[in-house]
């Protein structure tokens, strides 16, 4: 039998999203029959060699770093996964670019719009594939939102309603983490879940948003900055908590947008509910393998909210590897994008999203940020 061609990920980063990358490069070719191997050559982190060693061993890493300057020039790595803090996405993609590499990089883009610029710039100069990381693409559910879209079935858009909410900085004890600092981050709650809802909306529809008007919250101004001692030494909060924009997309529909951490009560509460003369949709992550539609074109008798089941084989990612009607989890879409992803590198097709999806969120966020700074409207 031939040889399978081999992709050999080196990935930055081993918290939160290291874990779940990791746990999709180590599964997707045992879930799915590839046509080639994916090999993990190494994980780099800001750590100690114990540490890092343990979380290679872990997840099967076959080396670790601890400076991304060296991981990117491995000649042994052909696909660099940027799964690290907001701050350090340019300076490790251009770099991962200029060494030949295809890269996957976390949304959002980049801290600012000019870093996002860049990092397109640096991508089709060198000729690399390219991904940003919004997973919630790879849902089954929002998957099928796109497909009856695309078909015509929602028509018109007369209205917009997103809002993702999250409550896990609700307590004023909670320590000052990177999140935290806007030179780290770039933003607070604007730039980590309100990126999602912006991408969401661009993929459901193809619309672009064309001006808003924001405001941005800062609730909880300082936090401690150890855990163990909430009455101890504060650190200044440099973003927001809350961010809220009405906008204007190409078609001249309205848009009310919402992020927050501090809805309490809403542990990930990411929504869209897109309204058409023909029929309207509603998806949230909470049941991301159900899909709410409702057909205008039935009988008055016969019209109300449909609850779809999108773990059929028929459906956008049907049940995934497991049989229809069990369902898909969290996990499971960084296990379709890096299938995905990987694929496209192989066969050298076109990935979606790419680096330019993720510069046309970055455009909304900079508008957003200007607008609340201004507190009037802004033109894209």
């Amino acid at each position: 039998m031939k040889d399978k061609k081999e992709i050999r990920v080196g990935q930055v980063g081993h918290m939160f999203m290291g874990v779940a990358h990791s746990n999709a490069f180590r599964n997707a070719a045992a879930m799915y029959d590839l046509p080639y191997k994916i090999i993990m050559k190494a994980v780099c982190g800001k750590d100690t060699d114990e540490n890092l060693a343990a979380f290679a061993d872990r997840f099967g890493w076959e080396s670790y770093e601890q400076d991304w300057k060296k991981l990117v020039k491995r000649d042994d790595i052909d696909l660099i996964c940027i799964a690290a803090p907001g701050f350090l996405h340019k300076d490790i993609a251009v770099e991962a670019a200029k060494n030949g590499k295809h890269i996957l990089s976390e949304k959002p883009l980049a801290n600012t719009l000019a870093e996002a610029e860049e990092m397109v710039e640096a991508v089709e100069s060198a000729g690399v594939r390219h991904c940003c990381g919004y997973t919630y693409r790879m849902t089954p559910a929002q998957a099928m939102a796109k497909q009856l879209f695309d078909q015509g079935r929602i028509g018109r858009v007369y209205d917009v309603f997103v809002r993702y909410a999250q409550d896990w900085l609700c307590d004023p004890n909670f320590a000052y983490v990177w999140r935290h600092d806007k030179e780290l981050a770039g933003s607070g709650a604007l730039g980590d879940i309100c990126a999602h809802s912006i991408d969401g909306v661009r993929f459901i529809t193809g619309m672009d948003i064309t001006k808003l008007v924001s405001q941005m919250k800062t609730l909880i101004t300082e936090r401690p900055v150890d855990a163990g001692k909430p009455n101890g030494e504060k650190a200044k909060v440099t973003v927001d908590d809350v961010a809220q924009f009405l906008c204007e997309f190409d078609n001249g529909a309205p848009g009310c947008f919402e992020a927050s951490r501090m809805a309490m009560g809403r542990r990930n509460y990411n929504s869209i509910e897109i309204a058409g003369d023909k029929g309207s949709l509603f998806w949230t992550f909470e049941e991301q393998n159900y899909l709410y539609f409702f057909d205008n074109t039935r009988p008055s008798t016969e019209q109300g909210f449909s609850k779809i089941n999108c773990t059929h084989n028929d459906h956008p990612y049907g049940g995934g590897y497991w049989p229809i009607g069990h369902g898909l989890g969290y996990g499971d879409m960084f296990i379709n994008q890096a299938r995905l992803f990987l694929n496209a590198i192989v066969e050298n097709k076109e990935f979606h999203p790419d680096f330019v999806d993720g510069l046309k969120v970055q455009q909304v966020l900079d508008a957003i940020e200007r607008s609340a700074n201004i507190q009037n409207w802004v033109s894209l």
